[in-house]
């Protein structure tokens, strides 16, 4: 039986996908399920998922719904109903775990505590120089002097976030700082998110509705968010950074003004809607 669900959010990105399988497939923790939360890949990247679900060395279940726009925190929510757990990760299907990340999140877990790790971001460089037995060898693990003059003189960006801590006192020192919820590096118990009614689903463009609005709620209901910075890492592959839209930043300003943790437009909702 599994200790905790993995939720990864995808769309279409199979040569990404393959790479973070393979950064699964070194985890020092191995007692997890993943929830792959499609929303709308085609056909072709669909048939070569299942494909390469059966070649994998831990369980995935695999839900999809039809392309109609962005609607990742609807997919969220349907994975959310589907996992065995009462521990949560979320990533997404563009972030490569280090081979300590699932370990890390699951054994600092709390009560009433949300976890939120961070990212380095690879420059373009590099993420095309990745393979799937390069990752499975650790070479980003490896290869820290190499993150770092890519930083300085190519397009890495937070090539700090990258650096593994396993001193207690020097993460302590490190986490002393609060930081937001980052979507796609984070953990929670089951019951806590349900308490909020998960990850509203009026957000139809990409950004606040999967971090920050969900931050904002949970931290009305008393739970709290702290920081493994530094201690689960990801490194995330190289894309274009898409703008974040008014029409998100003017919902959560509505969401705000409410002081509501429990959103009507979330999990219990899509129970009963398709």
């Amino acid at each position: 039986m599994a200790k905790l669900s993995l939720i990864i959010s995808f769309y279409n990105r199979i040569d990404y996908l393959k790479l973070v399988f393979a950064g699964l497939e070194i985890q020092t923790f191995s007692d997890f399920e993943v929830i792959i939360a499609d929303d709308g890949s085609n056909e072709n990247v669909v048939n070569q998922l299942q494909s390469l679900i059966k070649k994998l060395n831990f369980p995935v279940k695999h839900i999809w719904q039809e392309d109609k726009g962005f609607r990742k925190n609807k997919i969220l929510n349907k994975a959310i109903l589907t996992s065995e757990t009462d521990y949560l990760v979320f990533i997404d299907g563009d972030c490569i775990p280090h081979s300590e990340f699932l370990k890390e999140h699951f054994f600092n877990r709390e009560e009433k505590i949300c976890l939120t790790g961070r990212r380095v971001n690879l420059s373009k460089k590099i993420t095309d120089k990745l393979t799937e037995e390069l990752i499975k060898n650790k070479f980003l693990e490896r290869n820290s002097l190499l993150l770092f003059f890519d930083s300085i003189f190519g397009e890495t960006v937070d090539f700090e976030k990258s650096i593994y801590l396993k001193s207690t006192l020097f993460r302590n020192f490190v986490n002393k700082k609060n930081r937001g919820l980052l979507g796609c590096n984070f953990s929670i118990h089951k019951k806590d998110i349900i308490e909020v009614n998960g990850f509203d689903e009026r957000y139809i463009y990409p950004s606040i509705g999967e971090d920050s609005d969900l931050q904002f709620r949970l931290e009305l209901n008393g739970v709290k968010i702290k920081s493994l910075n530094n201690i689960a890492i990801q490194y995330h592959l190289y894309h274009k950074l898409q703008d974040r839209r008014e029409e998100n930043l003017l919902l959560f300003e509505q969401v705000k003004n409410s002081q509501i943790a429990f959103t009507p437009y979330g999990i219990k909702k899509s129970i009963v809607s398709d």
